[in-house]
């Protein structure tokens, strides 16, 4: 067997090994709508990568957590002093952080590693904390703020949880300079930044910055299957499909290719990459039918 004969059954091995994780996602968020259980739908996507990976066993450390902190919120359910109380356990007593040195590193996307490494992004520190504090029965919702998910107390308009610095409380005022810090003004400021968003787009944001890290590092195999777990969320996407067939062709893959390319062509003609792509497709089709 020479080396590309190893690499391409390398291939097929780990294709094989992700099915089930896609399959048990794809039933997952069928059923559920905008009230999929984003923690286990999320673990089911790092599943596919650690195949090991026992999601209830996992699912089980929210409970644990949760059991820890419980008894401080038995007298007093005040929103801010529940919000305060949660962010001194997580953050403070046992050391999730946000991971300044390595934003970028995949790792702060799969939710167990954020739970094994007390480190991530913004999204999976807020649902760590979304987690733990819908256990204790406290109200959170996710704010998707562009560039920084933050979280909210159900009833408190005002005040916004900053879980990748910390467990913060932020003002409104203070979520805007923080946007206008991390984005350099690239965003006109509006109060409908700070609108809650739905489980189903907190789990759309968690595959979509994983799927743009194996993109950017060209890891086309991992970025293949972030971009079936895309799919599975969301069939009709034209940008999934575009990301997938660009996928399917570095891999060599050309028939797949060329159906999800011309997907995305038939919906969208006329967008800035579609003079490369309609290129690009001409050239599978002349590979295809020679």
């Amino acid at each position: 067997m020479n080396v590309r004969e190893g690499e391409l059954l390398r291939l097929g091995e780990r294709r094989v090994d992700r099915i089930i994780p896609l399959r048990r996602f794809r039933s997952l968020v069928y059923v559920s709508g905008q009230r999929v259980d984003v923690a286990r739908a999320a673990l089911y996507v790092a599943k596919s990568e650690y195949l090991w990976l026992n999601v209830e066993h996992e699912i089980f450390t929210f409970q644990r957590l949760a059991g820890e902190v419980s008894s401080k919120l038995i007298e007093d359910d005040d929103p801010l002093y529940c919000m305060n109380t949660l962010s001194e356990y997580l953050f403070d007593e046992l050391g999730f952080k946000g991971n300044h040195e390595n934003y970028y590193d995949p790792k702060n996307s799969y939710l167990n590693d954020v739970l094994e490494r007390r480190m991530g992004i913004p999204i999976t520190l807020a649902l760590v904390y979304m987690e733990v504090g819908r256990r204790l029965k406290i109200p959170l919702v996710g704010i998707g703020m562009p560039g920084h998910f933050l979280v909210r107390h159900r009833d408190v308009e005002d005040i916004y949880v900053d879980p990748f610095h910390g467990g913060i409380l932020l003002s409104s005022d203070e979520c805007r300079q923080l946007l206008d810090e991390r984005a350099g003004g690239a965003f006109q400021w509006e109060r409908t930044l700070l609108e809650p968003v739905s489980n189903r787009e907190m789990l759309a944001r968690i595959i979509r910055n994983l799927k743009a890290i194996y993109m950017d590092r060209e890891d086309y195999v991992r970025a293949l299957d972030i971009a079936n777990f895309a799919l599975a969320l969301d069939p009709n996407s034209a940008h999934n499909r575009r990301d997938r067939g660009i996928a399917h062709y570095r891999l060599g893959h050309s028939a797949q290719a060329l159906d999800d390319l011309a997907y995305y062509l038939d919906r969208v003609p006329n967008n800035w990459d579609s003079e490369g792509l309609h290129a690009l497709v001409a050239e599978l089709r002349a590979f295809l039918d020679d």
